[in-house]
């Protein structure tokens, strides 16, 4: 049973939480690449690779270009509105805290959050036109095999990200200075930096809001 002490302490803490929120306007700086397959959609791909092999060589898909584009695509509860997932920033910004200045993981992720555009999604507004585009992917088992995939780009695209946090441990232009440096150094989507020697996608840049 808690004490009146205790009580008195917890009090204090809640009350003397100094939350703030910002939000922060991003433009793409190289194409983003949307790939939100499930596990199912998976499956039915590496099929489609396997399947080629057996063709006499020809690419026979089994799962059609145009559906693989479709599925690929994040979309809010409405179901038109394109999307990325907001943990997707957060991740990036608490990677380059680390890599480039040396800043605890554990300490930066709890000082803020990414708070998403879509709740029920968890997504963040993605604005720009996108297209499908086709790549050359490693497929399969221990024998994986090249197979073509189809995957939403956006060529140009923008998003403005709400970040929520505690000023009392982190600033909001160290925020902003830590969305900038990821969006250089880590990116999100497919083949970025963060995750391929030599990717170069997803890459963006805080925009001045004096512009």
């Amino acid at each position: 049973m808690a004490t009146k002490k205790s009580e008195a302490v917890a009090k204090e803490i809640v009350v003397s939480l100094n939350l703030k929120t910002i939000q922060v306007p991003i433009e793409g700086i190289a194409p983003l690449i949307v790939s939100r397959f499930d596990e199912k959609s998976k499956q039915q791909i590496e099929e489609s690779g396997q399947a080629g092999l057996k063709q006499g060589g020809k690419k026979k898909n089994i799962v059609p270009p145009e559906e693989q584009y479709a599925k690929s695509l994040y979309y809010f509860d409405d179901g038109k509105t394109c999307g990325f997932p907001a943990v997707a920033f957060k991740a990036a910004m608490v990677t380059a805290a680390y890599r480039t200045y040396g800043r605890p993981m554990t300490v930066t992720r709890s000082a803020f959050h990414v708070i998403a555009d879509d709740p029920a999604t968890g997504l963040v507004k993605i604005n720009g036109q996108h297209r499908m585009r086709e790549d050359m992917v490693r497929v399969g088992g221990i024998q994986k095999v090249a197979a073509p995939r189809y995957r939403a780009e956006f060529p140009s695209w923008s998003a403005v990200i709400t970040i929520q946090f505690l000023e009392d441990v982190i600033t909001e232009s160290e925020l902003i200075g830590l969305l900038n440096t990821a969006g250089f150094t880590c990116g999100v989507g497919e083949w970025r930096p963060e995750k391929s020697n030599s990717g170069s996608f997803g890459l963006f840049r805080v925009v001045d809001k004096k512009n």
